[in-house]
């Protein structure tokens, strides 16, 4: 059984924190003290990313679901809030079906893309992690070089800070689970599923690695989950406005 690694901090119930594909729980850090100052937050590495060995058999959405729900199970949590990004959007919204999600919000998730979407995003995450070890980190210290390198990533790449920059770029080529994780999550095709708990999925209205128009998707497939429409802000919105981010979050839970 693979041992997810995790933090934990604050007080108040618990809301698991999802990070997306080629990603770590790093990429939570710009909302981690907002949150904890009113939940009792479990910032996870998924499987196969960050410090969490990778799965032994194919790391589906689903699969990493199955996972997470093992680690509520070693936390003795019948069930907590979910948030995710991504990847972990998906993820979030599979712990849902499974039922062990108080509520869901889910920050551009995947599972909604169709066609060329899907190839392209997923082509684009392929060639960063394949260009990364060539590119000159000096180059990053430039706001424009950074703007033009991430854009895909972050409505105002220029705001994130240069070494958390280079922490989620380390973390991206390092990532032992991202081959067998896009691979499967590729197999997965799209979510499918009912949720009997809240559901909020929030888009970034700047995101440019899977469009706003999947989430109109995702509410056809959703009913009675909620919309959330975020000016400026890109697919990882956490580093674009930690202030609306948090509230999006609070405002799902509640």
């Amino acid at each position: 059984m693979t041992e997810i690694q995790y933090t934990r901090q604050g007080q108040g119930e618990p809301l698991l924190l999802l990070h997306g594909l080629g990603s770590e729980r790093r990429a939570w850090r710009p909302v981690l003290d907002l949150l904890a100052q009113h939940y009792d937050v479990i910032n996870v590495d998924l499987p196969g990313f960050g410090t969490s060995p990778p799965l032994p058999h194919p790391p589906s959405p689903q699969a990493l679901a199955q996972a997470v729900a093992g680690l509520l199970d070693r936390l003795a949590l019948r069930d907590a809030h979910v948030a995710g990004n991504s990847l972990g959007g998906w993820v979030a919204l599979e712990l849902g079906r499974l039922g062990r999600a108080r509520s869901v919000v889910a920050l551009s998730p995947a599972g909604f893309g169709e066609g060329l979407e899907k190839h392209a995003a997923v082509a684009y995450l392929r060639a960063l992690r394949v260009a990364t070890p060539w590119l000159p980190r000096a180059w990053l210290s430039q706001a424009w070089l950074r703007k033009l390198a991430m854009r895909r990533l972050f409505g105002r790449p220029e705001r994130v800070p240069l070494e958390d920059v280079l922490s989620a770029l380390d973390a991206f080529t390092r990532a032992p689970g991202f081959a067998a994780t896009v691979t499967a999550a590729m197999a997965a095709v799209r979510f499918e599923g009912k949720i009997a708990c809240p559901v909020t999925i929030a888009w970034g209205e700047r995101d440019l690695l899977l469009p706003i128009r999947q989430g109109e998707r995702a509410m056809q497939r959703l009913p009675g989950a909620r919309l959330v429409r975020m000016p400026g802000l890109g697919h990882a919105p956490m580093w674009d406005d930690p202030q609306l981010v948090t509230a999006v979050i609070r405002a799902g839970i509640a």
